[in-house]
């Protein structure tokens, strides 16, 4: 019998320090990991944001879904300037300008036009890949707005994001629930977004704010 109470005792034990061990590394452990992946959902928020921008520029609004966005980075052409040589100090100095060096041959200065997404962001990027959250099995949500800023003007707006249900929800989900009580008691987004339909904020990330 007093074997037995020992035994279980250490079982005891044993159990509550791990109990103890997982009060302290759980919150660190999910910390570490959310910020791994919205590292990666922000670096691909500010991507679609980058689209968007020059997307309205031509346009004059912005596209309303990924697919029209991917058909506008694929097929659309933008201007990219090439540029082959610099000025130097003694050229500076005496107050050379670029356009006079490019006139005598000395630099060289071009403009092509290329795709979209060359031009935003270089040859090889998965435009098809773009409207998916990395690290998860969902896509980015899209909307788009007209609002009246203070002023009387009408400005075009979008939002692109995703909820800490749909890039968190397989971890703790205590610590998920806790994310979003603060963000609705704050009255902010319970996720990650670019841009916002509610408020003219420029295209800001909820996490530049």
């Amino acid at each position: 019998m007093k074997v037995t109470l020992k035994i279980l005792l250490a079982v005891a034990v044993l159990l509550l320090a791990y109990m103890c061990y997982r009060s302290i590394m759980g919150p660190i452990e999910f910390k570490d990991e959310k910020d791994r992946r919205e590292n990666l959902i922000k670096a691909r928020l500010i991507d679609i944001r980058k689209a968007q921008i020059e997307y309205k520029n031509i346009h004059k609004v912005h596209a309303a879904n990924f697919d029209e966005l991917s058909k506008f980075l694929k097929d659309e052409k933008l201007p990219f300037l090439i540029k082959e040589g610099v000025l130097t100090d003694e050229q500076l100095e005496k107050g050379m300008t670029e356009k006079e060096a490019v006139k005598k041959g000395l630099i060289r200065r071009d403009t092509v036009w290329v795709t979209a997404v060359d031009t935003l962001f270089g040859s090889g990027y998965n435009v098809d890949d773009m409207r998916n959250v990395p690290g998860a099995s969902v896509q980015f949500s899209m909307d788009t707005a007209t609002l009246t800023s203070g002023s009387g003007y009408t400005v075009k707006v979008f939002q692109c994001g995703v909820l800490y249900d749909d890039y968190l929800g397989d971890l703790d989900k205590q610590l998920v629930f806790n994310l979003k009580d603060k963000a609705e008691k704050m009255n902010k987004y319970p996720g990650l977004r670019v841009g916002s339909i509610e408020e003219i904020n420029n295209n800001a990330g909820n996490w530049e704010d």
